[in-house]
């Protein structure tokens, strides 16, 4: 079969992007870095980033070593894995890192330059943090598409057939989550216990302003601004994107089986998510160019400037979208799957749009937040964590009417296979805009900097308005970027577990079940290819359904690790919060004249701080989401495996949802104080706001968007070690059962009559 010619698109577009990455680094490094003092801080900040950055990659190294030994003692010896998977696990997590580094090293560049624009005029100040945020999802897209259009075209090359390219190809997706969570939980944990301990101590305590030079945190509460929300950020949405590709590839080799069509067509299928993926990397190139504001914006005018390129692209892509089915799928086909493209795309877009609703201090939720704060910090908590359990509703009708509706538009309820390709597609048409909605949320901490830089080097007021207005529309775009993740993790995960029954099928093969004998009520039975049993078919072989109490044991496993692992990543913040805390007080007690301003605090300690406790405070929740899916597969077998990951996205999605909204109002109800509104800083009710948005840091930069990275991990663990699972689970299940059902499937009545004819 010939590559088709539209394929060529995705490298094309891939090369494309990362050329426009190059070009706007380097326009963002010809813009005036500023005074000596800026230089010399933004100095600081990327010395400690990089420090961290540099500890961090020895530590995953580490794992990542191990974990190709243990892969290549699967291919090898246990001959349960494809040799190449073990390399093709290194590339997604290399390619993920490699993302993070850039855009990291990009966003520490931009900081000091960004407040310098902000001398000149509102709008430069935009333009560069933008352009910097454009280097990240640029680097993300870019990468992430020369990753899966190497190994494809390779593969190709090398006669692999279409089933085993997509087996292999689903693996290194299981390297890029790993990289993800550790990149994402390590960066949230440094960047919480540093600002947590720069608020407490220096706001609070010492009443002394938000990035104030004298508080000792202060460094150290920026550089986690770019390990958290911008190396991190790339790495999540990094294995989002790839992961929506590779699954939906995945299931259009199953679509097609279940089909009768030429065999030329299942290429096609395969193909057609990675030509989307890469006209929308090509066509998020032209939304960045439409980024532009006025002088005297306010918040709504920036929210606008920016959502003008997520609009103006999305646009583009969904007439795109329209011609890659047309010429990619048959003609009775291509329109449902178009159409469910298209609501992935506008999923998106809603999703981002109510949790700009519930977190900006545009709209009154945020602004009651704020209110409460007159009664103290208890009130401030409770509202702001109704706000985060209310805002639940919208962006779960969202997703779950965007499943519906892709499965039923792709024609799923005929042929499954076809639906879950639906929902398939509808992820990568949410994540097809990615180059240029991860540019605005990574514009966030960019612009957070800037405002530190200017309130360090003790710029004009009217600059420190300017940047302060930037970091408001920032934290919005945070939190919509987060929500965002949350929901394309949603319908990735969710063809990721179409996916996995995928994978049971070829390690089926590979351990030598060639044929399965399915037996059914009243002693009837029949012999089946593995290769043409259907999705359904296989649900009824495992028994995945609520009578099974495999099925439902993992329900409530899957549902548990999502809490549990939300219980240490908030703990690690807390823990590695009170060493900051308490290296702060010692501080300002034992280094004279720190708070009179002729005292030099010792910013590389609170870094140190936060880059140790984040290394070690990462590993527990990691192994969390690594191990339990194997744990429970060799115990609870396949339907075990298929209800942890069900009960895991389930919970895991209102989990983030919950904690990502609550923590974004928290923060952007101080915001809103610190405008002059209901006291304005230094009042009580300040002092209030500013401890609920203490609790809402771990809430929504380090647990919160984790878990959507939690779930994905999960299922692409459960994808690669599938092969263990068939082969050892059924021996293991027979130790407390006594007998071996795992081929057992019952037929519901109206079938016996077929069967018995037949």
């Amino acid at each position: 079969m010939e590559i088709p010619i539209l394929w060529w698109l995705a490298p094309l577009s891939a090369i494309i992007s990362l050329a426009c990455a190059y070009l706007f680094y380097r326009q963002v490094k010809r813009k005036d870095a500023g005074s000596v003092r800026m230089q010399e801080i933004a100095g600081y900040v990327r010395e400690g980033s990089f420090a961290y950055l540099k500890q961090q990659y020895k530590g995953v190294t580490i794992f990542f070593v191990a974990i190709f030994i243990i892969f290549n003692l699967m291919a090898w010896v246990l001959k349960l894995l494809d040799p190449l998977i073990p390399f093709a696990f290194l590339t997604g997590g290399f390619f993920s890192g490699l993302a993070g580094f850039i855009g990291m090293n990009t966003a520490t560049m931009a900081s000091s330059r960004t407040a310098q624009g902000c001398t000149k005029s509102l709008n430069e100040g935009l333009n560069i943090a933008f352009r910097a945020g454009s280097v990240m999802g640029l680097v993300v897209v870019g990468l992430a598409l020369i990753d899966i259009s190497a190994w494809f075209f390779i593969l190709h090359k090398f006669n692999y057939s279409l089933d085993k390219t997509v087996v292999i190809m689903l693996s290194f997706g299981m390297g890029a989550s790993t990289q993800a969570l550790f990149a994402r939980l390590g960066g949230g944990i440094y960047t919480k216990a540093a600002d947590v301990g720069a608020d407490l101590v220096g706001k609070v305590e010492a009443e002394i302003p938000e990035d104030d030079v004298r508080n000792p945190a202060t460094i150290a509460d920026n550089v986690g601004d770019n390990v958290g929300d911008v190396a991190g950020m790339g790495a999540d949405l990094y294995e989002s994107y790839a992961g929506s590709i590779l699954a939906t590839a995945a299931l259009g080799m199953a679509a097609f089986s279940q089909i009768s069509l030429d065999h030329s067509w299942a290429i096609r299928f395969v193909t057609a998510p990675m030509v989307l993926a890469g006209i929308g990397a090509f066509l998020s190139i032209f939304g960045i160019f439409l980024v532009k504001t006025k002088e005297n914006a306010n918040t709504k005018d920036l929210m606008f400037a920016l959502n003008k390129s997520v609009y103006g692209s999305s646009i583009l892509i969904a007439v795109a979208a329209f011609f890659v089915t047309k010429y990619m799928l048959p003609a009775e086909y291509y329109f449902g799957i178009f159409l469910s493209s298209i609501i992935g795309l506008v999923a998106g877009i809603l999703i981002g749009l109510t949790t700009e609703y519930y977190t900006s201090y545009s709209f009154d939720h945020t602004k009651k937040i704020a209110e409460q704060g007159t009664y103290g910090p208890a009130t401030v908590i409770l509202e702001g964590f109704s706000v985060g359990l209310r805002s639940t509703a919208a962006p779960v009708i969202i997703i779950a009417l965007a499943v519906l509706g892709a499965y039923s538009f792709s024609g799923g309820f005929k042929i499954p296979e076809m639906g879950l390709y639906g929902i398939g597609f509808g992820a990568v048409g949410m994540l097809a805009t990615l180059g240029v909605t991860l540019a605005m949320d990574s514009f966030g901490p960019i612009a957070d900097n800037a405002g530190g830089n200017a309130q360090m080097s003790k710029l004009p007021k009217d600059v420190r308005e300017r940047t302060d207005a930037l970091d408001s529309v920032g934290n919005t775009t945070a939190a919509t970027g987060k929500g965002f993740a949350i929901g394309s993790a949603a319908l990735t995960a969710m063809a990721l577990l179409a996916a996995y029954l995928e994978e049971i099928r070829n390690s089926l093969i590979m351990t030598g079940h060639n044929i399965i004998e399915l037996k059914y009520a009243l002693n009837i039975s029949e012999k089946v290819e593995v290769t043409k049993i259907s999705i359904t078919q296989f649900i009824d072989l495992y028994k995945i359904n609520l009578m099974n109490p495999r099925f439902l044991t993992g329900l409530f496993i899957g549902a548990m690790v999502t809490f549990a692992f939300s219980a240490l990543t908030i703990k690690a913040v807390g823990r590695a919060a009170g060493k900051m805390v308490e290296e702060v007080r010692r501080q300002f007690r034992d280094i004279p004249g720190i708070l009179e301003g002729t005292g030099i605090p010792d910013y590389r300690e609170c870094v140190r701080i936060s880059t140790v406790a984040a290394q070690k405070e990462m590993l527990r929740p990691a192994l969390v989401g690594i191990i339990t899916p194997i744990i429970v597969g060799l115990i609870l077998g396949v339907a075990g495996v298929m209800g942890t990951l069900a009960g895991a996205l389930v919970a895991g999605i209102l989990l983030a949802i919950t904690m990502n909204n609550s923590g974004g109002a928290w923060d952007n109800a101080k915001k809103f104080v610190e405008t002059g509104f209901n006291g304005g800083s230094g009042s009580s009710t300040h002092k209030a706001t500013i401890v609920g948005d203490t609790v809402g840091d771990p809430f929504k930069d380090t647990a919160g968007p984790c878990i959507n990275i939690l779930i994905k991990l999960m299922s692409m663990v459960s994808i690669v070690f599938a092969g263990l699972i068939v082969a050892y689970s059924p021996n293991i299940q027979k130790l407390y059962t006594g007998i071996d059902d795992a081929k057992i499937v019952e037929v519901q009545s109206q079938d016996l009559p077929q069967l018995l004819d037949e």
